[in-house]
């Protein structure tokens, strides 16, 4: 963050948010920032989301803090995008945010992810099966947005929090065991903590940015790869066979996880390997992506296109 920001903080409510807020109140004047809050409702909490709204927004008039509120039909929408509650919230809450810094020439986003939030999300992504760059967790900055407190502990949040006196709001339903993540964070990660004190978090977030930088430099080997080797960028909807079967396994998986990336597509480790498999077959082989997509293998090149379309005069056939 430099001197002549707006931040638009995201404030929920919530210890964290609350607590990121009166931080950046703090070195506001020093860094010489502008902040804006911005909350969202997302309906789903009855009586409880209205009342963390109003905390909020009477908080930040009493502090004199242009504050950005917005209520969304999130269970109507999830069912709309055919998507979970938890997906819908996050792509509605960011979509939004946007829009926010575009009307208002903000330069940043800010929210209050803490190392235990950073460790969650680890853990939930290892028990899903991602590959190792999925372990690179929550990113302390990415694009515009920026998390302040990713470093901290829950337990020095709340400490904080007591000693500034400032007013919070639990939303009751993080502390049941249901969903993945509760149940990550509730019970798996204190029984680990209560085993190995004070080792779990650490390791962790040194995990997490050693992955964040092998991401990074994986990021600049393919795109000079790509410019150096023709056929290997999705050219026309297209990627040369020959310069992909003798890359190796790795560099393949990556080479297409960028091409489904292009086309909107999930990048699952069963896919990719599906992809891989083509390769090893032989020409005229079909598989099937998604009802949007299919990938044929014909005249030397493995050809991405609509899955509802016949591609060619060979015969097709799913690889599989």
């Amino acid at each position: 963050m430099v001197g002549g920001d707006h931040v638009l903080v995201a404030v929920s409510g919530g210890p964290d948010s609350m607590a990121l807020l009166h931080l950046f109140l703090a070195v506001a004047p020093v860094v010489a920032c502008r902040v804006s809050v911005a909350h969202c409702n997302f309906a789903l909490r009855g009586e409880e989301s209205d009342a963390d709204e109003r905390l909020v927004v009477r908080h930040c008039s009493a502090m004199g803090i242009k504050c950005h509120h917005e209520r969304f039909d999130t269970v109507g929408i999830s069912a709309l995008w055919k998507r979970s509650l938890e997906e819908s919230a996050r792509k509605l809450r960011y979509d939004w945010f946007s829009k926010l810094l575009m009307m208002h020439a903000m330069t940043k986003i800010a929210t209050g992810h803490h190392v235990g939030d950073n460790a969650e999300t680890m853990l939930f992504n290892l028990f899903r099966g991602t590959s190792l760059l999925g372990l690179k967790g929550i990113r302390a900055m990415h694009g515009q947005i920026i998390r302040p407190l990713l470093l901290f502990r829950k337990t020095d949040i709340l400490g904080y929090l007591h000693e500034k006196q400032i007013p919070f709001r639990n939303d009751a339903s993080n502390f049941e065991t249901d969903y993945d993540r509760n149940f990550i964070r509730n019970r798996v990660i204190p029984l680990i903590e209560e085993r190995f004190r004070h080792k779990l978090l650490p390791s962790l977030q040194r995990l997490s940015e050693q992955a964040g930088e092998l991401e990074e430099f994986l990021e600049g080997y393919f795109e000079r790869l790509m410019v150096e080797c023709p056929g290997l960028s999705l050219r026309d909807g297209s990627l040369n066979a020959d310069r992909l079967r003798k890359l190796t396994v790795f560099e393949q998986k990556e080479i297409f996880k960028r091409a489904l990336q292009e086309y909107g597509e999930a990048t699952d480790a069963a896919m990719l390997q599906r992809l891989v498999q083509l390769l090893r077959t032989q020409p005229g082989r079909r598989i099937v992506v998604s009802g949007n997509l299919a990938v044929e293998w014909r005249n030397g090149y493995l050809h991405f296109r609509k899955a509802e379309t016949r591609m060619g005069g060979d015969r097709s056939a799913k690889a599989d």
